[in-house]
């Protein structure tokens, strides 16, 4: 990825993992590479920042599959399974929401209730 980019973003979290990823979505290859020739690449403006002695961890390995194209369309392809059950999943929450309302407890209710058993 071009860590020269405004729109790249990297943390590392306290387990050691690394999230690599632009912000405006639009690397599908991320953490291995950006589109070469995105339109949205934009010089990151470092005036005035002062760096520590912290090194992000290394980018792993490319995995087979982003030359050809394969690894574009698996995550196409989960995209699409996700966009595709998220009306139902909404449909699922909004009854839930409905059910409580008819019962006359406050949805907010729902985040302090003890668990079942």
């Amino acid at each position: 990825m071009r860590q020269e980019c405004r729109n790249f973003e990297s943390r590392t979290y306290p387990n050691g993992e690394t999230v690599r990823k632009c912000n405006l979505d639009l690397a599908p290859e991320a953490p291995w590479r950006c589109p070469a020739d995105c339109g949205k690449f934009e010089p990151r403006m470092d005036a005035g920042w002062t760096y520590g002695s912290m090194v992000s961890p290394k980018t792993p390995q490319e995995p087979p599959g982003l030359d050809d194209g394969t690894a574009a369309a698996l995550l196409d392809e989960a995209e699409d399974f996700l966009n595709s059950v998220g009306p139902q999943v909404m449909a699922e929450v909004q009854a839930e929401r409905a059910h409580e309302l008819a019962q006359g407890r406050p949805a907010w209710k729902r985040l302090f209730r003890r668990p079942k058993r």
